[in-house]
Formats: C-alpha cells, structure tokens, sequence
C-alpha cells in the first residue's frame, strides 16, 4: 500500500503519504484483514451524504460505511470491510478548531472511521472508551501527537 500526493479537482496538489505509516500501524493493530476504500470528498458531497443515510441535515466530518453490515453470511477469502469517506473542508477546519496539525486530524478521522468498518462504536461511555482508547494507541504508535 503506497499513497502519493493527491491533486484534487482544482489541481491543487495534498501529500499524504504520512498516512501509509498510519495505515501499516493501524492495520497490524487492529488485525485488519481486508479490503477498505479512503475517498476524500468536500463539504458539500458530505452533507448531502450525512442528510441522505443519516437523517442529518448537516456536513461531518468523516462517515463509514460497512459493507458487512448488509450481509449476514459475508464470507470470501478476501473480506471487504466498506468506505470511508472523509470531508477535507470539515478535517480542516477541525483541525484549526481543535488546534491540531491537519496530518493529526485525518489521521484521527481515518483511524475513527476504520473502527467503525470494524465494528467499533461510541454510542456508549463503555463503548467510546474502547474505541477512543484504540485510536489514541494507533495515533502514538504513529508518532502522531499535535
């Protein structure tokens, strides 16, 4: 897995290759055993997203969807886990927000997405510890702080 720069739809040139450092990390970590898609999209795909599946009239940050969830027998040699699709406007911002590095913010949204396509959830404060306490353990193992 190798992730070079990315040029977005008005050619403005992101690198992002810190993120296979992560990923590698991320997915001995968590035993990752399968196929998942990244898609960076704007603000705007993202709301209509979040309106359309979700109910909620508004932009997000980062939305996963688990290909897994739909099947109750998913069984092949190769499991594909899902999507998730993270708004580059909304990490931004949320990164100045936060007062976070923008590496330090999608590296957090791409971590929280992919325990989502893993089964991971924070509905509750049990659950949440979890799942935030995982995320925390692959961002240092990273070397990702601020």
């Amino acid at each position: 897995m190798k992730l070079y720069s990315i040029v977005d739809k008005y050619g403005v040139e992101f690198d992002y290759s810190y993120l296979d450092n992560l990923l590698e990390i991320a997915i001995k970590k968590l035993d990752v055993n399968g196929i998942f898609t990244i898609i960076f999209i704007g603000d705007e795909e993202m709301h209509e997203m979040n309106y359309r599946y979700r109910g909620i009239d508004r932009t997000t940050d980062v939305l996963s969807f688990a290909l897994n969830d739909a099947k109750d027998d998913f069984i092949e040699e190769v499991d594909v886990l899902g999507d998730i699709f993270v708004s580059i406007p909304k990490m931004k911002e949320q990164a100045k927000e936060y007062d976070h590095s923008e590496e330090r913010e999608l590296s957090f949204l791409i971590v929280h997405g992919l325990l989502h396509l893993l089964g991971y959830d924070h509905m509750t404060s049990e659950e949440e510890k979890v799942m935030f306490g995982l995320q925390k353990e692959v961002l240092i193992n990273a070397g990702i702080t601020k």
